[in-house]
């Protein structure tokens, strides 16, 4: 039996493959869901957290990174749109070769593309572009004897830490420490955003100071938004007044904000200061805007389709090809990973270690000009182009039709006459027109199509001596009687006496022989060639 390795040379344990590495006991002991560094979140608290996840201990940062996708809805959504518009696109498999393994191969990866819960495993795996990694346990069925995944499990970033010495190997916390993830048993992508170890190539990094800044202002906000316009209230005490009179008269101040009613001594005032503010009152919007838009060209590389910003239908065209050019990259760095992480494992476990594995693509369709492909061809077939009628129904989209359907058919083009140049050597009649015997020498050079059973028939009897007898007694003198004519009817007279000197016996049969044999050659298909 041949010893299966990853694409790392790691040996495959097929028989562990078949329990969850990171099943109900590992959950257990990583439950990091009552973290929630966001709260009471400060710059120096937040250099803590990213310095912290590259000395080795990315909890910290990969909890706030959660926090930021829940209470940060800008945030939320526009890494949700990220994600989403890549895990949507199509998918297409390629067989290595034509041979029917290859094909069989590609085949069976088609089949777990096409599953309905793909896409949404796919937006998991995607979450590599926030935090900088996933992690997705494949679960195999070998119920019916074949490897087939039952599901992808997304698994909490926050169970995972990487590699001391490199950096850059994910292992899994365990009960007796750091373990390394089983061969074949994971889907381990990183969101490449930037050059870096995969722990600071995600989007959060970027956009947590951004979280940071936005959160002070809109408590400011809030703050402000609370107070704004009402007047401020001042109580005054007079030099005799306790501490339970001071306490009485915060007290009353405090009520009237809140239920604009008070009760306090004769020897007390409280005035009424009314709130005079000038300059810009929109100043904590402006900026929870700008710290948006900020974060909105860090994910989508363009603010044109989130915010309403001048620029314009033409501004936001540019933008989208700026979109196109991050959705590509998404989408090619995602495909290297299925076919590494997927397409491998899936073909070596069914079929066996191949020289060459079905290819797994993710993107749009090539948008193809159908009206400037259709003139093309039709201009360039008849120069001997070779087109596929599968190739161009792909491009039209249209199916390979039923062998019982109706088809579409186009006219009959009529049978060419041969008009050509007289030349010396070269049998022609009066009318420049060729000849049979002419056409025949020019269609064996491949310029008229090959003659049929019936013209060939003709041919023959044409070019026997046989005919001659038959008919010589007709013409014989035929033009000097036709010369003495002087009317019509003398010369149908003419004719009826001839032809009953033919051998009409003898020409029956020389046509019924004919026929005969381009019969035959028509039953046998001769004719058709």
């Amino acid at each position: 039996m041949v010893q299966l390795v990853d694409p790392y040379g790691r040996p495959v344990s097929s028989r562990s493959l078949k329990v969850e590495q990171a099943g109900p006991q590992i959950r257990q002991i990583n439950r990091s869901h009552s973290m929630h560094p966001s709260s009471g979140l400060t710059p120096t608290r937040l250099a803590a957290i990213l310095r912290s996840s590259i000395d080795g201990d990315p909890e910290r940062y990969l909890a706030l990174a959660e926090d930021m996708e829940e209470r940060n809805e800008h945030y939320a959504g526009v890494l949700g749109t990220r994600k989403r518009q890549v895990s949507s696109l199509d998918i297409t498999v390629e067989a290595a070769t034509d041979s029917p393994e290859d094909v069989k191969a590609a085949d069976l990866v088609r089949e777990i593309t096409e599953r309905d819960a793909f896409k949404d495993e796919l937006f998991d795996v995607l979450d590599a572009v926030g935090k900088g990694f996933s992690a997705t346990e494949i679960l195999w069925d070998t119920s019916e004897g074949q490897w087939r995944p039952k599901a992808f499990k997304w698994r909490d970033p926050r169970w995972f830490r990487f590699d001391q010495d490199d950096g850059e190997t994910l292992l899994l916390r365990g009960l007796g420490g750091d373990e390394p993830l089983r061969p074949f048993g994971w889907i381990t992508h990183f969101g490449k955003v930037k050059s870096g170890l995969p722990i600071r190539g995600g989007l959060a990094r970027g956009a947590a100071w951004a979280f940071l800044f936005k959160s002070f202002s809109l408590k400011d906000w809030a703050i402000f938004s609370e107070a704004y316009g009402q007047p401020l209230r001042l109580g005054k005490f007079g030099p005799g007044a306790s501490d339970e009179d001071k306490d009485k008269l915060h007290q009353a101040v405090a009520n009237i904000g809140a239920d604009f009613s008070a009760i306090v001594p004769e020897s007390m005032a409280i005035e009424f200061i009314e709130a005079s503010l000038s300059g810009s009152h929109d100043l904590y919007e402006k900026r929870a805007d700008w710290l948006d838009r900020q974060v909105s060209k860090l994910v989508l590389g363009q603010t044109q389709t989130t915010d309403a910003t001048a620029g314009g239908y033409a501004t936001a065209k540019v933008h989208d090809g700026v979109r196109d050019d991050i959705e590509l990259a998404d989408a090619r760095q995602l495909g290297a990973t299925l076919n590494r992480d997927l397409v491998r494992p899936l073909v070596d476990l069914n079929f066996g270690p191949r020289r060459a594995y079905p290819r797994l693509k993710i993107g749009r369709p090539d948008e193809v000009d159908i009206e400037a492909l259709v003139k093309n061809v039709v201009a360039l077939v008849p120069l001997g182009l070779k087109v596929g009628m599968s190739t161009m129904r792909d491009h039209l989209g249209l199916p390979d039709p039923d062998p019982k359907e109706d088809l579409l058919m186009g006219p009959r083009a009529s049978e060419p006459t041969l008009k050509t140049e007289p030349k010396p050597g070269l049998d022609r009649d009066q009318t420049g027109t060729a000849t049979r015997a002419e056409a025949m020498r020019i269609s064996s050079a491949g310029k008229l199509p090959k003659p049929d059973a019936f013209e060939r028939a003709i041919d023959d009897i044409l070019a026997d001596d046989v005919w001659v007898p038959l008919v010589e007694p007709v013409i014989a003198g035929l033009e000097d009687d036709l010369a003495a004519a002087t009317t019509i009817e003398e010369a149908k007279a003419i004719f009826q006496r001839r032809l009953e000197t033919l051998g009409v016996t003898a020409l029956a049969d020389t046509l019924a022989k004919a026929s005969f044999a381009a019969r035959i050659s028509g039953e046998t298909g001769e004719g058709t060639e």
